[in-house]
């Protein structure tokens, strides 16, 4: 067997735009031969799979799942939406999410873990860019469980059983009757889905996030023409307003559009006959934090007429 070297999987990684591990187990397959180790790549797709690797993902779906006290939620990212109804995609979600209750909140673990039917998610992942033609990402994941109580899922749009554009988990701890439990964690998710908290507690805000609304708060003020001391109270008012809003617990219900989370908390609870409390969630939107690229696809079209079009 030929000894490969990291120079030979560089130059393979260069010339088919392939992965590292995916250039060295070409040449090893080859014995170390760079021609036939692109025949390699190309059989098995991931040589054109790389080629889409640079497009933006920015679609796609994100999957919860619940099972007994634990609960998963995980984003796959597409180019279009058109791939987020295809089904083989959705089946692919579904089960990441599902993998995602052993892995946990890490992506690498998730990337690596062991596919049903063969290879790692990864290489199904891989495999399914190659045959759909879109390039697709593993971009987050997230646990949460309770001890006692119930963990609740919610999916706003959904494109089926547990996919779609919101995921939201609710962990509530507690003594209360578990279907009591999950009747005020459906509503919480729904909540949550609405308002799109920003922390659990005020406390857990962000704080560059803070200080931002800080920077744009007191440029606010500033041009009030008021004192400073009063200029100073205006800014700490509006911040205080800000974590109020943004945290969940202290956020007004949507429901009723009155009452803090924290009250109707207490108050199921106190319905209920038994403790309830809110200890973590997750909230996934779909693409939010990814810079989309925009394009004129009746000028791409026109480009590639190869007819020549006026200047504007």
């Amino acid at each position: 067997m030929a000894d490969i070297t990291a120079a030979a999987v560089k130059d393979l990684r260069e010339r088919s735009g392939a992965g590292m591990m995916d250039c060295k187990k070409a040449l090893t397959e080859t014995n170390g031969d760079q021609e036939a180790a692109i025949d390699w790549l190309r059989t098995k797709g991931l040589a054109t799979a790389a080629k889409k690797s640079g497009r933006t993902a920015a679609e796609g779906l994100v999957g919860v799942v619940v099972e007994g006290k634990k609960g998963a939620a995980v984003e796959v990212n597409s180019e279009t939406d058109f791939v987020a109804k295809n089904e083989q995609f959705q089946d692919f979600v579904r089960t990441a999410t599902k993998l995602a209750l052993t892995t946990g909140d890490s992506i690498d673990a998730l990337a690596a873990a062991a596919y049903p039917g063969g290879g790692t998610v990864q290489e199904k992942l891989t495999a399914n860019i190659a045959t759909i033609g879109e390039n697709q990402q593993l971009r987050r994941a997230k646990l949460v469980s309770v001890n006692e109580g119930a963990v609740v899922s919610y999916v706003h749009n959904a494109a089926g059983t547990g996919i779609g554009k919101i995921g939201v988990l609710v962990a509530l701890e507690g003594s209360a009757p578990v279907e009591k439990i999950e009747a005020l964690g459906k509503s919480l998710a729904m909540h949550i889905a609405a308002a799109n908290p920003q922390a659990l507690h005020e406390e857990g805000l962000d704080e560059a996030l803070v200080e931002r609304e800080r920077a744009i708060a007191m440029e606010k003020a500033s041009t009030s023409g008021k004192p400073q001391n009063i200029i100073e109270k205006m800014v700490d008012g509006a911040i205080a307003k800000f974590r109020k809003e943004n945290a969940l617990l202290s956020q007004v219900f949507v429901i009723d559009n009155k009452t803090p989370i924290k009250d109707v908390i207490a108050a199921a609870a106190k319905d209920a006959g038994g403790s309830i409390a809110l200890t973590d969630y997750v909230r996934f939107q779909l693409g939010e934090g990814i810079e989309k690229e925009t394009s004129d696809f009746a000028a791409e079209v026109a480009a590639a007429s190869g007819v020549p079009q006026p200047v504007a």
